[in-house]
């Protein structure tokens, strides 16, 4: 539990963007660990089985309680084409001075800003690595949906980086 508390933790605030809640879940991921621990002693993926159980508690949880989700209307370029992802680059105007946890508890504080509709997809997509299809799946909801609510998360994202000062007000969009 030590080794991974830390992880199982981070995993649910960044999804859920509370605290409170998080240590809740992360309660529960290790009631479910403590039920499978004969299986897990052993394992060499223990971590990654522990980091799936507290993705997926914590959308069940946001989908259980969470408020409506606001919809943005459906991207789409037209009959039979896909919407095209706006990849905005990453700026090199990080400022230097900033140390890697000063760095880490703003990207934390914005993260926490950003309505859920926008928190999820992107957290899912940035820290926990799923692919826009997987987090369609998971969400119940459209594949466009899903590549709009991370462009306009990476967006805001920016402007409240800049507001930080971690980016140069002239490259926020």
């Amino acid at each position: 539990m030590h080794a991974y508390q830390d992880m199982v933790f981070s995993t649910a605030a960044r999804l859920t963007g509370n605290d409170a809640q998080a240590q809740d879940i992360a309660q529960e991921v290790f009631l479910k660990a403590y039920e499978s621990f004969p299986m897990l002693r052993t394992s060499p993926t223990a971590g990654g089985w522990l980091k799936t159980v507290a993705t997926r508690l914590t959308l069940n949880h946001l989908s259980r309680y969470r408020r409506r989700w606001r919809f943005f209307s459906e991207l789409t370029t037209g009959e039979g084409s896909d919407a095209t992802e706006v990849d905005f680059p990453t700026p090199d105007t990080i400022v230097a001075d900033i140390d890697a946890d000063q760095r880490h508890a703003i990207v934390e504080q914005a993260l926490r800003e950003l309505p859920e509709h926008q928190r999820v997809p992107l957290v899912l997509y940035h820290f926990e690595e799923m692919s826009y299809d997987e987090i369609a799946v998971q969400l119940r909801i459209s594949l466009p949906k899903v590549k709009t609510d991370i462009q306009r998360a990476r967006a805001s994202m920016a402007k409240i980086l800049a507001r930080f000062g971690m980016l140069q007000a002239a490259e926020a969009p």
